[in-house]
């Protein structure tokens, strides 16, 4: 059967000199990895800067239910974020976000709400010309609500650790010992109740913003074993390494 729907790409695999599996989130279909044969060639190769993390797609595919691949007919680009690869920070951004959501997005449902909440930030991070440094901690605080582990927000000042457990703050650290140390559950605590703007705006030097992040990640995993090793990480961390990295990014 033939069915047209919108996708967003999350990553791609190389699986022979021609061709890839593109691993897409899409708007009828939920997550679905789709053969795409030929990008490889010097006549359609100019078509792989629309498959690249976070580019949003009008696909046209064979599909089969039963088949744990689909097939690509056609494609055209719905939005290309050029202003995100065309920024270091930004392409970083998309890199380590694209395989988060590759590991964590595994129902083949549709779940239209979380895909437009996906093009929206997309959309932002390719517009944002501030702020950008704290955009993947805002972006995956945000996740959370659409995949069933939504944190508590902290109501009492005296609850200081963030438990990873239960997604909740609490006064004293947790027998377990999966928490968030009190500098950076100080962070989460605003963070979570905040606006994207706002959390654009929290000053964080580059080695707490890490730690921020290591904490979401670690709070994921405990929920969603199949978030395993980012290979992206090392990179990653590497980009976000100072504050005067950052001054220098976004005065770029």
């Amino acid at each position: 059967m033939i069915d047209r729907t919108a996708g967003i790409v999350l990553h791609n695999i190389k699986y022979s000199d021609s061709g890839t599996i593109t691993h897409f989130f899409t708007e009828k279909f939920g997550r679905l990895p789709v053969m795409i044969r030929g990008i490889g060639n010097r006549k359609t190769g100019k078509n792989k800067i629309y498959l690249q993390p976070l580019s949003v797609v009008d696909m046209v595919i064979y599909y089969k239910e039963t088949r744990e691949i689909q097939i690509l007919k056609e494609f055209s680009p719905l939005f290309t974020p050029a202003g995100i690869y065309g920024n270091m920070l930004k392409s970083s951004i998309a890199l380590f976000t694209g395989e988060v959501l590759a590991s964590v997005l595994r129902e083949e449902t549709p779940q239209k709400e979380l895909f437009a909440y996906l093009v929206d930030s997309i959309k932002y991070l390719d517009l944002c010309e501030s702020g950008i440094q704290n955009f993947h901690i805002g972006f995956l605080a945000g996740l959370c609500s659409f995949l069933g582990i939504e944190p508590g927000k902290r109501k009492d000042p005296e609850h200081v650790f963030f438990d990873f457990s239960n997604g909740s703050f609490v006064p004293v650290p947790p027998p377990h010992g999966n928490y968030a140390p009190r500098e950076v559950s100080d962070i989460l605590a605003v963070v979570f109740n905040s606006s994207w703007n706002e959390i654009g705006n929290i000053p964080m030097t580059g080695i707490l913003r890490n730690e921020v992040l290591s904490a979401l990640l670690k709070y994921f995993s405990l929920h969603f074993p199949s978030l395993k090793k980012i290979n992206s990480l090392k990179i990653f961390r590497e980009v976000f390494q100072t504050e005067n990295e950052f001054k220098t990014f976004d005065n770029s």
